[in-house]
């Protein structure tokens, strides 16, 4: 090995090092401040693109039992406590829960509503579909978080042995 391959292993090992360090709690804080702020919007009339959609697909999953007022507001404490959840890291395994359901939620005007959400179903999504859509990211950032419940962390290792203590994710 020559001595600018070693030097970039080198940089490289401990770039990658402290990405398994930081990552989790970073992806955990990131995620908790997106929940945070788009729940905190829908206590504020008018500001949440989502919250007409949302009222709506609550009020037919609830058979108009649940309206608007009652059902966007209860989202929006609902979101929140996701939120904070993630941002403290407490109570990790009810948030990823409420997490799942809101999530599941999220994805019903896809079925309930294609015409709302796309222009040309199913590849030509509007912008209320692309909010929707992009909720996959979401999905598999709390699938990762939900993997370290238990102790887990990222290694920059190949196999099975971290290079130090994971970071656990509460």
């Amino acid at each position: 090995m020559n001595d600018s391959t070693t030097r970039f292993d080198v940089v490289d090992a401990s770039i990658t090092n402290w990405m398994a360090r930081h990552g989790l709690p970073l992806l955990r804080i990131s995620l908790g401040i997106v929940f945070l702020w788009f729940g905190a919007l829908k206590f504020f009339p008018g500001l949440s693109p989502a919250s007409d959609l949302a009222a709506r697909t609550i009020e037919t999953l609830s058979f108009g039992i649940m309206p608007a007022r009652v059902s966007v507001p209860l989202l929006a404490g609902w979101e929140c406590l996701i939120g904070l959840g993630l941002l403290f890291g407490i109570f990790m395994r009810a948030t990823l829960l409420l997490l799942a359901v809101q999530m599941a939620g999220t994805l019903m005007p896809l079925v309930l509503f294609p015409s709302e959400v796309f222009t040309r179903i199913p590849y030509a999504p509007t912008l209320e579909g692309q909010y929707i859509i992009k909720n996959a990211v979401l999905i598999s950032a709390a699938i990762v978080l939900g993997a370290t419940v238990r102790g887990g962390g990222l290694t920059a290792k190949r196999g099975s042995e971290p290079l130090s203590p994971p970071t656990r994710a509460a």
